[in-house]
């Protein structure tokens, strides 16, 4: 049994609630994702998503600058990561980038590689935001 819209919609309009003055966008994804989680462990026909394996998303955006897509490829490698999908768009000094990245061979759960991921943002002073595909795919019938 998969989760309806509706359903992510009730958990949604509950992390608002919940989070009150302060629900921003990220937070309330961040309940939201845990709610699914939570949801998938307990129902049986739902599996918790295996965040040590599988696809992930990673979305990006900034000021464009040389070197941004190499820097983030690089990391990925080093990781062992494989992009199986890049989409990647320059608006004047604007650049934003989506990538579908399967993780199945990378020694490093999905966890390390946000944590790395968001040290290399910081430095480069851009965003970057990775995601299991599954949440991805749940967070986005919203």
């Amino acid at each position: 049994m998969k989760l309806t819209e509706d359903e992510i919609r009730k958990l949604t309009l509950e992390a608002i609630k919940e989070l009150g003055d302060k629900a921003t966008p990220d937070l309330v994804k961040s309940v939201v994702e845990k709610s699914i989680e939570n949801v998938s462990f307990q129902n049986t026909n739902i599996k918790q998503p295996d965040t040590s394996s599988g696809r992930i998303i990673l979305t990006s955006f900034g000021l464009n600058s040389s070197g941004i897509i190499a820097r983030i490829t690089t990391k990925l490698s080093e990781f062992q990561c494989d992009i199986r999908d890049l989409s990647q768009k320059i608006m004047d000094e604007f650049y934003t980038m989506i990538m579908v990245i399967d993780i199945t061979n990378s020694p490093n759960d999905l966890r390390e590689i946000q944590e790395e991921m968001k040290n290399l943002a910081a430095e480069m002073k851009v965003k970057i935001y990775i995601q299991h595909e599954d949440v991805f795919r749940y967070m986005h019938r919203i």
